[in-house]
């Protein structure tokens, strides 16, 4: 898993705005909906025991059993422009995107 440095910043930010709780980790998840059949979700969550934990310069990046599979290889950026802000999510094992890149399909 990637993280750029965009990311990394916008994620820290986030998780300042929750406060300082020492076990709190920004939950990247797939989900099913969106167009394409699944979709990312980004979250401040709690650390639970079954996660997979990838840590991207002092950020927590908590992953659930089942969404480790679908993410594996991908790089998560953050966009701050013209076209939209907000997190995107380049993924090498989607097979299918939907026109918004919410959305994907394996």
């Amino acid at each position: 898993m990637n993280v750029t440095a965009r990311a990394v910043e916008a994620l820290r930010e986030a998780l300042a705005a929750e406060g300082p709780e020492a076990d709190l980790g920004v939950r990247l998840a797939v989900v099913g909906g969106g167009c394409s059949g699944l979709q990312y979700e980004l979250e401040i969550d709690q650390r639970r025991p079954t996660d997979t934990v990838v840590e991207a310069e002092g950020v927590s990046l908590l992953l659930d059993p089942k969404s480790a599979i679908y993410l594996k290889g991908i790089t998560l950026d953050y966009q701050d422009g013209l076209r939209g802000k907000g997190f995107s999510f380049s993924n090498p094992n989607a097979t299918n995107t939907c026109g918004c890149g919410e959305s994907f399909g394996v």
